[in-house]
């Protein structure tokens, strides 16, 4: 089938797995998938179908459906002003809370702004209307497709029925279908959802884990409570993988070089879980999200929620998006599956440190991994969003009493030197210790301003550490740097700012970094202060690719 019709398909399949049993389509040419497939439904007795010449008429026969249900029903229309004809029932729908399915057939992208016929804009059409929009996209051939729509869809429902936290109301949902928007050949991958008609995510508040399955401990960025789940994972004789800005990084159970086993194919295909738990907004490596993704398989993957209608799943794989976790089974563990990954851990980690600590002058690697072993306890440590806190990860031991943070909700590179001058004025006059930052020179160059505070203004126990490879070092570990005539100067970006000129522009006392030694003096710095480690990237792109040999030659 072609892309619009395996959208159409596999969205109405997943809505009809989570429970939608009613829908109403008001005709059109844009949604003819959609409709297509609902009548389809409809002929083999798996929903309902009612047909109503005007949206207006379709939208509110749809609301007193799953007003007295109780049960989201599904509205269908094409694209253009038969949108619109819907806004008045929504907003009755968020106001009485009714849970309604508004499936709103568009354009694709290139037809909009262009005078093209029956084309609106209709992103975000109800406004706060809704409890979630999605655009869905045009739909493609092209792998995780079905893993998207069926997420999506899921999602919606959860969302929709209250379900998923929050009140009952309506959600919407964009479609934007290319032609050919009837059935005809074409290739996409395998639409099938989840074994024995299950929905691809279901929502409760509660999920009952079994004590000898293998399973893994996902912890990502958030200001969430890691405490039971790393009690959890000590119970179950589970690894806890967790990136530094969880605050989860410490126990028995917590690995320092896990993202060195996860990106060894050998590893993972002898270490494949039965369940994962993910905790936070896990994302810091293309390993990580192929472990959410490929990794999994078959396996079942439990997403905590961070609030009500709130949970992380990038890779589209939750089967369970629940509140709490439980163990369940009597008091065994998994035989030998913690030791085995514990073992390669510290092997791996024996490696990468040879290499680290090879020479006495500081790497970024190693810097990373010396300054957050020398701040002493009740510290706070602040990272840069690109290479410091993926630094961090992959080198920082397990340690407790020190509390990590970073802005990765975006993960942008904007307001580093101002967030980390704000959190560590927060955490010192909460009775917190010193405070460090870990940033890279383009994250202080993008904030240079603040660093200029007036003389009356609050100043706390800062360290800014500059990571100062002359531009962008992330981009050095990325497919543009195969491109060598561009790269430099579009994505290395060398600007040759000098940061001890700053620090005295700014009035700020300033030290240079060479050798692990040389952070101990950090560690009771007062006020507002700068260091610098002058590297270059070529060198650290090396050292990081030896690294990386270094942990497969140990793991195979």
């Amino acid at each position: 089938m072609n892309p619009s019709t395996a959208l159409a398909a596999t969205l109405a399949d997943e809505l009809l797995r989570c429970g939608l049993r009613e829908v109403v389509v008001a005709p059109g040419s844009r949604s003819a998938p959609l409709a297509m497939e609902f009548f389809r439904r409809a002929q083999l007795g798996d929903v309902r179908l009612h047909v109503r010449i005007d949206e207006r008429s379709a939208a509110f026969t749809a609301l007193g459906l799953a007003k007295v249900s109780r049960t989201p029903v599904a509205v269908v229309c094409t694209s253009g002003t038969a949108a619109a004809h819907f806004h008045a029932a929504v907003i009755e729908a968020d106001e009485s809370g009714v849970p309604l399915l508004v499936l709103t057939a568009d354009r694709p992208p290139e037809l909009r702004g262009t005078g093209a016929n029956q084309t609106i804009d209709q992103l975000k059409l109800y406004g706060s209307a809704v409890r979630w929009f999605c655009e869905v996209g045009v739909a493609q051939e092209r792998a995780g497709m079905a893993a998207y729509w069926r997420s999506a869809a899921a999602r919606a429902w959860g969302l929709a029925s209250g379900a998923a936290g929050g009140a009952a109301g309506p959600v919407h949902l964009n479609l934007a279908f290319r032609d050919p928007l009837v059935p005809d050949a074409g290739v996409v991958e395998g639409l099938g959802g989840r074994a024995d008609g299950r929905p691809w995510t279901r929502f409760s508040p509660v999920a009952e884990i079994a004590r000898a399955q293998r399973g893994l401990i996902v912890c990502g960025d958030g200001d969430y409570d890691a405490g039971p789940l790393l009690d959890f994972a000590q119970a179950a004789g589970w690894p806890v993988l967790a990136e530094p800005s969880s605050n989860a990084r410490t126990g028995p159970n917590a690995l320092s070089a896990y993202q060195y086993l996860i990106s060894d194919q050998g590893f993972m295909a002898a270490h494949r879980p039965e369940v994962v738990i993910s905790a936070g907004r896990p994302g810091l490596s293309r390993a990580q999200t192929a472990l959410l993704t490929d990794g999994i398989g078959r396996a079942r993957h439990v997403v905590l929620a961070q609030g009500p209608a709130r949970w992380s799943d990038p890779a589209r794989t939750a089967t369970d998006v629940v509140a709490e976790i439980r163990l369940s089974g009597g008091s065994g563990q998994p035989a030998g599956w913690l030791e085995s990954w514990a073992g390669a851990d510290m092997a791996v980690r024996t490696a990468v440190d040879e290499l680290l600590d090879a020479r006495e002058v500081l790497s970024e690697p190693r810097l990373a991994r010396d300054v957050v072993a020398a701040l002493p306890a009740g510290g706070l440590l602040w990272a840069a969003s690109s290479l410091p806190i993926r630094d961090l990860d992959q080198h920082m031991r397990p340690r407790s009493g020190l509390r990590i943070v970073a802005s990765r909700g975006a993960s942008g590179i904007d307001g580093l030197v101002s967030s980390a001058i704000g959190a560590a004025l927060a955490h010192q006059a909460a009775g917190g210790g010193q405070a460090t930052a870990l940033l890279g020179d383009l994250a202080l160059l993008h904030d240079a301003p603040g660093l200029l505070l007036g003389p009356d203004e609050p100043r706390p126990d800062l360290c800014l550490i500059v990571v100062n490879n002359d531009g962008g070092g992330i981009f050095s570990m990325l497919e543009q740097a195969a491109f060598p005539l561009p790269f430099e100067r579009v994505f290395g970006t060398p600007h040759g700012t000098g940061v001890e000129k700053l620090a005295q522009a700014a009035g700020l006392p300033f030290t240079r970094l060479e050798r692990s030694a040389d952070l101990a003096g950090i560690a009771g710095s007062r006020g507002l202060t700068l260091a610098e480690l002058k590297s270059d990237r070529p060198g650290q792109t090396a050292l990081r690719a030896a690294m990386t040999r270094a942990a497969a030659a140990v793991l195979s």
